[in-house]
Formats: structure tokens, sequence, C-alpha cells
């Protein structure tokens, strides 16, 4: 029987980690499901989490890389806060006075500049942890306080609000989505995508003499991707916009109100996320800079013997970390719609436990983006879940932080047992 599971996962290429990881994520929503009488399970439900889970998720893919290289980010919640504070002022007292109010070009613009300010200040904290020998620890302990403090002396603690009509968009919300007909085109282009890059995958591991799956297995694994991606889809697609946000988008835009349902479709939060998981995927798998990382945190003795400039390459770490957070930063504000001094409060911390439970070995060496991106949706399917049944906010955190432990003692049971 054992063998007959283990042939079994090895034609799959399953990762238990990861099946476990799925697994909990389905026992949680179920409970949820059945304690709020069926009302976490909703489209209206599942789209908020898919909004909610975005910020989080997109610093957990840069959390990885940070964390395989054997360091630690504790600034990432003050920085997200206080880049948010830099875009907010930017778009409402600066280039309202320079470019004229409601200009087209003031998202981007602000958006360049978050992310300008972003990477610059991750680089920093890489110079200083890589050259100047710095713990990563202490470094980014001191700007988790220097950082918040900024955020406030900024505006003096005030509320940077109304935020750019079109910058708010990308947080998601009644406009900031793709609609349910461009929804679906995308959800059809993701599923013949993912068909293709297995088929490639499969035709280059064969070329070049490796061992490959049967062809039923891939298959079945290929119907599977094309029924989570067109499942999500039509979820999406299935909350309904209320008539009253449906007559103020359309008045707005001095059109006809129609007649018919509209629905709201995916969250452009959600597309910056798989954009974000896409290109991280390929950086950690297909790039030098990716081999880099990890051949560093298995081994930095080893690298740097190798040839490999560790120094400079925490300085990339760190400066990519600090970009995303920027990305995170443009999808918390815009979601709000004002910037906030408490914005990103506790982030770091649950950007961490994101990472950590979906994998990421806090020894370094081993992680995933999307282990990292199925972590954060744990983490916000468990404190959803608490708040819709009415669990105090000191008890959510009780309860997150007794998964927390119990996440990375199983993921180190785990790595004993199968030798990783």
């Amino acid at each position: 029987m054992e063998n007959r599971i283990t042939r079994l996962a090895s034609n799959f290429k399953i990762d238990f980690r990861i099946l476990g990881m799925i697994g909990a994520l389905i026992i949680l929503w179920v409970v949820f499901n059945s304690v709020t009488g069926g009302r976490f399970l909703t489209p209206r439900n599942l789209f908020n989490l898919s909004v909610q889970t975005a910020s989080v998720a997109v610093m957990a893919t840069g959390m990885v890389f940070i964390i395989v290289t054997r360091h630690i980010d504790l600034s990432v919640g003050s920085l997200l806060g206080m880049l948010g504070m830099i875009m907010g002022t930017t778009q409402t007292h600066i280039l309202p006075d320079l470019l004229g109010i409601g200009h087209p070009a003031i998202w981007i613009l602000t958006i360049s500049v978050g992310l300008v300010c972003g990477i610059a200040i991750g680089a920093l904290q890489g110079w200083a942890v890589g050259y100047l020998t710095i713990p990563a620890f202490i470094v980014t302990l001191g700007g988790f306080m220097v950082f918040r403090g900024s955020a406030w002396w900024i505006t003096h603690g005030q509320t940077v609000a109304p935020l750019d009509s079109t910058f708010k968009l990308l947080g998601g919300g009644a406009e900031g989505t793709l609609g349910s007909t461009l929804s679906w085109i995308v959800g059809i282009t993701a599923s013949l995508i993912a068909v293709i890059i297995m088929l490639i995958s499969r035709r280059k591991k064969s070329a070049h003499g490796f061992k490959v799956p049967p062809f039923w297995a891939e298959g079945i694994l290929a119907g599977c991707a094309v029924f989570l991606i067109m499942g999500f889809v039509w979820i999406m697609n299935s909350y309904q916009l209320p008539k009253g946000a449906v007559k103020r988008i359309y008045e707005v835009k001095d059109l006809p109100i129609p007649d018919h349902a509209i629905y709201h479709g995916i969250a452009i939060p959600v597309v910056i996320l798989l954009l974000v998981a896409i290109i991280m995927t390929v950086v950690s798998k297909r790039t030098r800079f990716g081999r880099y990382i990890y051949a560093t945190g298995g081994n930095p003795e080893a690298a740097e013997l190798s040839g490999i400039n560790t120094r400079l390459l925490t300085v990339k770490v760190f400066a990519l970390m600090g970009g995303l957070t920027a990305i995170a930063a443009v999808i918390a504000s815009a979601r709000l719609g004002s910037v906030g001094n408490d914005l990103g409060t506790l982030d770091e911390l649950r950007v961490i436990a994101a990472a950590v439970i979906g994998g990421t070995a806090l020894a370094g060496g081993a992680g995933t983006i999307y282990g990292a991106i199925l972590g954060a949706l744990i983490m916000q399917s468990l404190q959803s879940g608490m708040a819709m049944v009415g669990v105090d906010a000191p008890l959510q955190s009780i309860v997150v932080g007794l998964v927390l432990v119990l996440a990375v003692f199983l993921d180190i049971t785990y790595r004993r047992k199968t030798g990783q």
C-alpha cells in the first residue's frame, strides 16, 4: 500500500507539505462556513478575502527571498505605512499643485515615487546588512521604529485623503475590478497559458533525458489547474454589484443605467498579486539571480567561495523587498481610499508568518512563492473567519500565534523525516 502511494505521489509530483496546507485551508473554510451559517463561502466574502490577502501576499513573496538567504525583515509593516504616507502626500498635496487636480498622470507618478523610495530604502537596509555586516534583525528592527515615526512626521499624524480616483481603483471595490466579461477572458487565457507551460516543460525535460511523469498524470494536473482558475473566475463573477453602486457608477460616467445585473469579476489587487507571483516564480526558478539566492541560503560560505557576491546579493534582495512593499502599499492605501498612521501595523508579523506557514525554512535555503501566497491566504482566512464568528481581537492574536508555532513545528518535523 505504501509503495502504491509513493508511486502515485511520484507520478503526480505531489508536495505533501503543500497538499497539507491545501487540506488545512479547506478544513478552515468548511468549519467557518458551518459556524457562520453559510456566510463564509459566499461570492461576496471570497471576493473580500481575495482583496484582503493581496497586499500581505505580495510582500510575502519578497519575504521568501529574505528568509531563504538567512535574513529577516521586521520593518516591512512600518515601511508600508511610510511609503503609503509618501504616496498619499504626493498625490494630494504635491502633484495637484504642479499638474492640476485630476491630471491623468498623477497615479502613475505617485506609484513611481513609491517604487523608487521603496527600492532605495530596501537597498540601504541591504547595504547595512551586507557591507556593514550589521545583523538584519537589528537593521530592520531599527527600520521598524524609524519608518513608523517617519510616517507620523510626514503629516504630523493627520490622515491623508481623498486619494486620486484612478489610484483608488488599484485597491479593488465596486469599480476596481475587471468586470465579468474581461474576467472570463483572463481566466481562459490563464488556463491556456498554464496548459502550454506544462507541455513546454514536459518537452524540455524529455529532450534533456530527464524522467517525466505519465502523460495521463500531467493531464489530470492540467485539468485541476484549469478547474481551479475557471472556478475562481466563476465565483468572482457571481458577486453582484448592489443596485445603488451600479446607479452611482453609471451616473458618474454619464451612461444609461442598465436593466440587467452587473457583477464584480476579478479584483485588480488580485491581478497585481498574480502578476507579482508569476514574475517572482520566474525569477526564483529561471534566473541566475534566483539560483544565487537559494545557493547562498543553502551554504553562504560555499556560495561566496564559488564566486557569488553575497554582499551585493543581499542589497538586491532587500531592494526587491522594498519594491514589493511599495506595491503592497499601493494596494493597501487604495483599498482604504486614505492613508492613516496605522496603515501596515503588524503587517511585518503577518508577512513573516505567511512565508513560514508556506514552508519557507527559517534556517534558509528553501521556500516557494506559491507556498507563501497560500500561507497568506490561510492567515487571512483564519482572521476573517474568526472576525465573522465574533472572536475578540486579543483571542484572534492568540490563535494566530499558536498556529504559527504549530506550523513551524510541523515543518521542522517534516524536514527531519524527509531529510530536506
